[in-house]
C-alpha cells in the first residue's frame, strides 16, 4: 500500500488537476451536445469518475482516508444512477423505439 501511495505522490498534484479538469470538461460537453440518452449517461459517469480520481489523489497527498470514503459514496450513487437510468431508457425505447432525447417530449400528457 505504501508503494502505491509513493507512486501517486510521485506525480505532481497539478497534473491530476489538469487531467481531471480535461476529463470533466469532456463529460460536460458530452452532456450538452449529444442527444442519445445512453451517451449522456456515459458522460455523467465520466464526470463522476474524474471527481473520484481527484478525490483519491487529494486523499493520497494528504495521507488521510476521508477522500476515499467520499469516493465510495460517489461510486454507490453512480451505480444507483445507472440502474435507474437504464430502466428509464429501456421503458422509453419500448414506447418510442428510439433512445433519442427528443423522443421524451412525446411522453407528455
Amino acid at each position: 500500500m505504501d508503494n502505491i501511495i509513493q507512486n501517486i505522490q510521485g506525480i505532481p498534484l497539478n497534473h491530476y488537476l489538469i487531467f481531471c479538469s480535461i476529463i470533466f470538461s469532456i463529460g460536460v460537453i458530452g452532456v450538452l451536445i449529444r442527444r442519445n440518452v445512453i451517451i449522456i449517461m456515459m458522460s455523467i459517469e465520466l464526470m463522476l469518475n474524474s471527481v473520484n480520481l481527484l478525490l483519491a489523489a487529494f486523499s493520497a497527498y494528504r495521507g488521510d482516508a476521508s477522500g476515499q470514503v467520499f469516493v465510495f459514496f460517489i461510486m454507490a450513487l453512480a451505480a444507483a444512477e445507472v440502474a435507474v437510468g437504464l430502466a428509464i431508457v429501456i421503458m422509453v425505447y419500448r414506447n418510442t423505439k428510439s433512445v433519442d432525447i427528443e423522443s421524451l417530449s412525446k411522453l407528455r400528457w
